[in-house]
């Protein structure tokens, strides 16, 4: 399988690299790669990259993008932070993909057993660790199920899941609502924006469209 090229991703629709990424985790869940020479896509990427997506997931190691997509070098534009959520840095990276370098769908990846999730879960402070988590927060207020607190936490991995699905859903609602330049582009038919979560235990992707 060849590295795109311009040609290629100018004849690319939001419906294409959706299917693309479909068909991908399919050989991915069924360990069939696509033939690829990656040494040759490094020369063939060399002077440019066309890459048809831009994927935001989270640094969790068993999520790569690349991989469970079964994509090679110059297919998506990859950006990864703990708990997948958007902020501004997020956002300027996102519009640079779709509207300065042509990818067609953005797609935000949540997974199961998130740690990052669990640590909102349980409100954990930490350094650092405490902002990223307040940022991931408002999607475990947003699941109103269980109300028992003593379920509502990290050994919970059903509340876990679903504090994860709302936090794809939110990051979606947040970039449509802070970026005007991928709203429109969206709306105009030239970008999709859709959520998906990974399954950590079987390799699924599961997309909300």
């Amino acid at each position: 399988m060849k590295a795109h090229t311009k040609e290629t991703q100018a004849t690319m629709t939001p419906a294409k690299a959706l299917n693309f990424l479909k068909e991908g985790n399919q050989r991915f869940q069924h360990n069939l790669k696509a033939n690829r020479n990656l040494l040759e896509q490094v020369n063939d990427t060399a002077d440019g990259q066309f890459p048809f997506a831009t994927i935001l997931s989270c640094i969790d190691s068993r999520v790569s993008a690349e991989l469970v997509f079964d994509q090679g070098l110059g297919d998506i534009f990859s950006i990864r932070i703990a708990g997948n959520f958007i902020n501004q840095d997020i956002l300027g990276s996102m519009e640079f993909a779709c509207k300065l370098a042509g990818t067609k769908l953005l797609v935000v990846l949540g997974h199961t057993s998130c740690g990052a999730v669990k640590g909102a879960c349980d409100h954990a402070r930490l350094g650092h660790l405490t902002a990223l988590i307040n940022k991931i927060e408002p999607a475990v207020a947003a699941v109103k199920e269980p109300r028992d607190e003593s379920l509502r936490n990290s050994r919970n991995l059903d509340f876990v899941d679903a504090v994860s699905e709302a936090n794809v859903k939110m990051a979606i609602d947040h970039i449509r609502s802070q970026s005007k330049i991928l709203c429109e582009m969206e709306e105009a038919g030239e970008i999709a924006i859709v959520g998906a979560m990974y399954d950590i235990s079987t390799g699924e992707v599961s997309f909300y469209e």
